[in-house]
């Protein structure tokens, strides 16, 4: 077995970064809720130190959320493909966050299918759209 974090360790820690972000936590903050140094919050969101059981129960109470919130959850239809690089890439993307932070009120499954499924229709038309010549007014922002 290879040494070094697996893909779930990164997708853990990105999730834990994530929400910590959304609630306005600092990792020092984090950390202290938990007992341990902001360089072990760093090394949990980076994924290069595992989370233990006892440690995530304790992370998801601090971030209030259930723990399966940090495991993607395949049944419910959604694309969990998404790598944690791409993850913190695309956050980048202005106003990704904020996208991101109302979709996670969003308590309705369905309404959030629906929106994701809105957003690749949008994503294709745009992407299928042809570039506006020199001649033609461009309508980009």
């Amino acid at each position: 077995m290879k040494k070094g974090p697996t893909e779930t360790d990164v997708l853990v820690g990105t999730k834990v970064r994530i929400r910590r972000v959304e609630l306005g936590m600092s990792q020092t903050e984090l950390a202290t809720s938990l007992g341990v140094t902001f360089q072990q919050v760093q090394k949990y969101e980076k994924g290069t130190n595992r989370i233990g059981a006892s440690r995530l129960h304790a992370m998801a109470g601090v971030l209030r959320v259930p723990v399966n919130y940090f495991f993607p959850q395949a049944a419910d239809g959604l694309d969990h493909t998404a790598r944690p690089t791409e993850v913190l890439s695309l956050l980048g993307v202005p106003g990704a966050l904020d996208l991101l932070r109302n979709f996670a009120r969003i308590n309705d499954r369905s309404a959030q299918r629906a929106l994701c499924v809105m957003a690749k229709t949008l994503a294709k038309e745009e992407h299928g759209r042809p570039e506006p010549t020199a001649s033609e007014p461009s309508t980009a922002h």
